[in-house]
């Protein structure tokens, strides 16, 4: 079942993130990357910020980073979040991959245990249509790590 209603609305991929999202629809995170000097981004660009090469590949991200930035959400801002209130919207970082922040939600723990810096895992949440290839459509989440303290 998805975190949020079916009825919410879901990302619109552009020409600069569709192999993003390409990498989603298989379960795999992936970021872009300079090709020429290695420099990890996101979101994706058509040149690199470092040294103007418009050489890319994707890398793959771990599937554990840690909360840099989070807020809790009380007020719906769409109409099929009401009955999910509230709901954590967070940044995370992956110490791997320097410059490298992600905009999620952090799922499967009370608001008031989450803090900046503790460690969470990627769980990726089917939505419930199919992006216009019919392919399963999953967006990437994150809950915090077992055993770890928050």
């Amino acid at each position: 079942m998805a975190y949020f209603p079916a009825d919410m609305p879901e990302p619109v991929p552009t020409l600069d993130d569709v192999a993003f999202w390409d990498h989603c629809a298989e379960q795999r995170l992936r970021f872009q990357s300079c090709a020429a000097c290695e420099l990890p981004r996101h979101p994706p660009t058509p040149v690199c910020s470092n040294c103007g090469s418009t050489r890319v590949r994707w890398v793959e991200a771990p599937e554990h980073a840690t909360v840099f930035a989070f807020t809790v959400v009380h007020h719906a801002s769409h109409p099929a979040v009401t009955g999910r209130l509230p709901y954590v919207v967070a940044v995370v970082d992956f110490p791997e991959l320097p410059n490298v922040r992600l905009v999620t939600n952090v799922t499967d723990a009370e608001p008031a245990e989450l803090r900046v810096g503790m460690s969470v895992h990627l769980w990726w949440d089917r939505l419930a249509d199919g992006d216009a290839r019919g392919r399963p459509r999953y967006l990437p989440r994150f809950r915090p790590t077992p055993g770890l303290p928050a």
